[in-house]
C-alpha cells in the first residue's frame, strides 16, 4: 500500500498529475488546489491514499494532512465518492469546509459541481456530529477559530435541545438561537442564551 510519494512532476492534467519515481510514472489524482502548486519538472511530496478496486488501482494525492483528513471525512458521508470529495476540496479550502459544517451553511457548497442541496444538507448533518475532531489547517488563528466554533456549536445545540424538550419546533428554535448567539457575542453562556431565546420564541406564538 502506497502512503507517500516524492518524485518529479512529469505532466499535469486537469484532475491529476504524472509523478516520476525511480523511472516509473505514477498517475495521481489531486485537488485543483494541490495541482495549482505543482510545476512540471519540479519535485513534489504527496501523501497518498491508495484505492484498490477489481478493475483499477487509483492513487489520490494530498499536499497536507489536513487535506487528506478531509478527503477521508468527506468520503465517509453517504453519496460522496472519491471524485466528489476531490471536487469539494478543489472548490473549498479546509477551513471553509469546516466553517460551513459548524455553522450549518448549506449555501457554502453551492459553487461545488455535483453537490446539490440534499447532499450539502447530508454533509452538514453527518459531519456536525464529529465537529470536535474535524481537521483544519492547524495554525494558531485556525486553532482559536476551531475552539470558538466548537463552543458555538455546543452552546447552540444545548439551547436548541432544551427548547425542543419544551415543545418548540427544532428548525424554528435553531434559527432563533443561532441569531441571538451572534447578537449576544461569542462569549455568551447557555444560562444567558436560553432565557433570551425563550422570550423571543414566546413572542412568536
Amino acid at each position: 500500500m502506497i502512503g507517500k510519494i516524492i518524485g518529479i512532476v512529469d505532466t499535469i492534467y486537469s484532475d491529476s498529475a504524472i509523478v516520476m519515481v525511480g523511472g516509473v510514472g505514477y498517475r495521481i489524482f489531486c485537488s485543483g488546489r494541490t495541482l495549482a502548486n505543482m510545476h512540471e519538472g519540479s519535485e513534489v511530496n504527496l501523501l497518498i491514499e491508495t484505492h484498490v478496486r477489481e478493475d483499477h488501482i487509483h492513487l489520490y494525492g494530498f499536499s497536507s494532512t489536513s487535506e487528506q483528513d478531509w478527503f477521508l471525512r468527506l468520503t465517509d458521508v453517504q453519496g460522496v465518492g472519491n471524485k466528489v470529495a476531490m471536487v469539494i476540496l478543489s472548490s473549498l479550502s479546509a477551513d471553509h469546509i469546516y466553517n460551513a459544517i459548524i455553522s450549518g451553511d448549506k449555501d457554502a457548497f453551492k459553487p461545488v459541481s455535483g453537490v446539490g442541496p440534499k447532499l450539502a444538507a447530508r454533509l452538514i448533518t453527518e459531519l456536525q456530529a464529529k465537529v470536535g475532531s474535524l481537521p483544519t489547517s492547524g495554525d494558531m488563528f485556525v486553532a482559536k477559530a476551531h475552539a470558538d466554533a466548537t463552543h458555538e456549536a455546543t452552546v447552540i445545540e444545548e439551547a436548541v435541545s432544551a427548547l425542543t424538550n419544551l415543545g418548540y419546533k427544532r428548525l424554528e428554535a435553531h434559527g432563533v438561537v443561532t441569531r441571538l448567539y451572534r447578537q449576544l457575542g461569542d462569549d455568551v453562556t447557555l444560562e444567558k442564551l436560553l432565557p433570551e431565546s425563550l422570550k423571543e420564541l414566546s413572542s412568536l406564538v
